[in-house]
């Protein structure tokens, strides 16, 4: 290997993290299609109103007809497990929808958590999870979106721990959490 090369490694389930807009889909969407050309996208939206019918409709355009889609906006361990196997990638998108359905459908969000967690250290195949960072920005000013956004960084928090690797998209460029490199800094 060349300076500044680096070595290719192989995962089974990956974490993309990353803000609003910040290109996470598109990098698990070219991830996913240069891995296999059996591709399912586990959607968590649900439409609820026209705009996100019709952002929905776009996702969908966009991928094209080379991918299958399964909505599930609840039971995404269980749907994970089923889907999972060899020779197909599943592209989870995306876990902070998923969270905010559990909570306004009233659901244990730990655990259903905890359900996704087990579940990914038993695929039978690839995925790649997409979720928001959310804890970046300003406190929010109510007890729901606190509560939210706290269940939302333990979640990212727990499915990093438990997924092979870890990436997270600023500016539509990526940057690996996990492996993570050996830190150059030392305490003095």
């Amino acid at each position: 290997m060349q300076p500044g090369d680096q070595a290719v490694r192989r995962v089974r389930s990956l974490l993309i993290l990353g803000g609003a807009r910040s290109g996470k889909s598109a990098y698990a969407h070219r991830l996913a299609e240069s891995f296999a050309a059996e591709r399912l996208y586990l959607a968590t939206a649900e439409a609820g109103d026209e705009e996100m019918a019709a952002r929905i409709g776009r996702h969908r355009a966009d991928r094209g007809r080379d991918w299958a889609t399964l909505e599930e906006p609840l039971e995404l361990a269980q749907a994970l497990r089923a889907e999972a196997r060899p020779g197909r990638v599943v592209v989870v998108d995306c876990l902070t929808l998923w969270l905010s359905n559990l909570i306004l459908a009233g659901r244990d969000p730990g655990e259903a958590v905890a359900g996704l967690i087990q579940a990914i250290g038993g695929l039978a195949g690839p995925a790649i999870l997409v979720s928001n960072e959310v804890g970046l920005g300003i406190v929010p000013d109510n007890t729901l979106s606190r509560e939210f956004r706290d269940w939302q960084g333990r979640a990212n928090r727990q499915v990093a721990e438990a997924c092979d690797a870890a990436v997270f998209i600023a500016a539509g460029l990526p940057l690996q959490l996990k492996p993570a490199p050996a830190l150059a800094v030392r305490l003095s």
